[in-house]
């Protein structure tokens, strides 16, 4: 799959990923793709202050903006593995992350998943 193929599946899945209600909550974050993890294994990574960690001063001065990065050749990967369509994995992925934007740390965004699975 190509860069820019990728690139379009993320801005189709992103509002299909977080709820129409979240969208104006998520501000100063850029979505980045890159090809590769640093470690080969991640499928995304969020980087910054969490939306709920911000005090009353956050932004006041320059602020660089958080990040979402999304791995698109681990995104393959494990799209491939499980038999998956690449924008389901994209839409997961996404999710994931902005929950880590939203304050959830590991062991909260993995159990929301496993509860939203089984429901």
């Amino acid at each position: 799959m190509t860069r820019e193929e990728f690139e379009q599946i993320v801005v189709e899945e992103f509002p299909q990923a977080v709820p129409e209600k979240f969208h104006q909550l998520i501000k100063n974050v850029g979505f980045l793709i890159e090809e590769r993890s640093p470690n080969g294994d991640l499928l995304g990574l969020y980087h910054g202050i969490a939306h709920t960690a911000r005090g009353a001063h956050y932004g006041e001065g320059p602020t660089m903006p958080d990040t979402i990065t999304l791995y698109q050749q681990e995104i393959e990967e494990e799209a491939r593995d499980k038999g998956l369509p690449v924008a389901q994995v994209v839409r997961e992925t996404i999710w994931h992350e902005v929950a880590h934007y939203f304050g959830y740390d590991e062991d909260q965004v993995r159990n929301r998943e496993e509860r939203r699975d089984t429901i």
